[in-house]
């Protein structure tokens, strides 16, 4: 999330994904968790006064059902997200956090310029839902800007934990724009893993910290781009996505940070760099993953990332999680768990009453 991006269960029965593995197959259209393997057609225009000709559509790699190489590639990937996130804790003792975002921003739009440039064979800029695109840049941004500002002030195990609660509002976010149905089940999940936020949080104590809001906002603004991301599925192509949320960010961080400049040391820049290489590498490491197994049995190797980010922060930083972080950490990481296992279950509900239903 914020920068370290995770893909939620919760999301699952849709296949909720940020990105695709698949650059050679023509750009797949936006799945919604997991990137299952869909048809991607284009029109081509024919340079003669006859009707557009649609070309036959390329399939992306078959999914391939292996487990524990999904498994590897998801460990993989938060090492690099929890790299990501410490870099950005660091950098922020010498820079403001938009500047540091604005950095982030910057080398992941340059990363995806091959996106962006006419003529590119990998150029995938045409879009139909202009205003979710940039909606759903915003809210990327704002998950980002939000989760640094609180790295300025709390442990980065801390405000790692308080972001995992984004399954929290995806659950409630998708009764009201996705019209979707909440069991009881999943509420009182949702609950506990509120339960934990307060443990961690200890409002009303001498520990309560107001900075601790910074990561439960970048959390909700994460939710959000996951519901808009789910509103596009099956209609933009996932590097088209990429591409308007890179710059997006970029277009309203650089109105931002010329009010907060601070000149950046050559280290510093290099730093930013590396914040905006290793969350985008560990963003498409995931995508990766999932094409070798289902997101109920990914998603609980995701919270690895608790644990990086707690080792590089006592390494670092010399921070030690204090027993209620670890506590709250657990109530919230149950949580996440459970509402992927009852995501799981409802996915398959669905699956057989479609193959019940007779075909129109």
């Amino acid at each position: 999330m914020h920068i370290g991006i995770l893909f939620s269960e919760v999301v699952n029965a849709a296949h909720l994904s940020f990105f695709t593995t698949v650059i050679d197959s023509h750009f797949p259209r936006v799945p919604a968790v997991t990137p299952p393997p869909a048809a991607a057609a284009r029109l081509d225009s024919i340079p003669m006064p006859v009707p557009e000709k649609k070309q036959k559509a390329r399939r992306a790699p078959a999914r391939v059902d292996h487990p524990f190489k999904g498994i590897a590639l998801v460990l993989l990937s938060t090492i690099f997200l929890g790299c990501s996130d410490t870099t950005a804790k660091y950098l922020s003792t010498s820079l403001p956090s938009i500047e540091i975002t604005w950095i982030r921003f910057v080398t992941f739009a340059l990363m995806f310029t091959p996106v962006m440039l006419p003529g590119s064979p990998l150029h995938a800029m045409r879009t139909e839902r202009l205003g979710l695109q940039l909606m759903r840049g915003a809210a990327l941004l704002g998950s980002s800007l939000f989760f640094i500002t609180g790295l300025s002030f709390l442990p980065i195990a801390e405000a790692s934990a308080t972001g995992f609660v984004s399954p929290l509002f995806v659950t409630a976010l998708s009764i009201v724009f996705l019209s979707e149905k909440v069991g009881l089940r999943r509420w009182i999940a949702t609950g506990i893993g509120l339960t934990g936020v307060l443990i961690i949080l200890r409002p009303g104590t001498s520990a309560f910290h107001a900075a601790a809001f910074f990561p439960i906002i970048s959390a909700f603004c994460w939710a959000a781009a996951l519901i808009l991301t789910r509103m596009m599925s099956g209609r933009e192509a996932v590097l088209t996505t990429m591409a308007y949320s890179a710059l997006t960010g970029v277009a309203i961080l650089s109105v931002m940070v010329p009010f907060v400049w601070v000149t950046p040391t050559w280290t510093a820049i290099g730093l930013g760099i590396v914040i905006g290489v290793a969350s985008t590498v560990g963003q498409w490491i995931i995508v990766l993953a999932y094409r070798y197994g289902d997101a109920s049995v990914l998603a609980p190797f995701s919270y690895t990332q608790l644990l990086w980010v707690s080792i590089l922060g006592y390494f670092i930083f010399g921070e030690v999680p204090d027993v209620w972080t670890v506590v709250g950490a657990a109530f919230i990481v149950a949580s996440g768990l459970y509402i992927a296992h009852r995501e799981r279950i409802r996915r398959a509900q669905l699956l057989v009453l479609e193959e019940r239903s007779p075909n129109p």
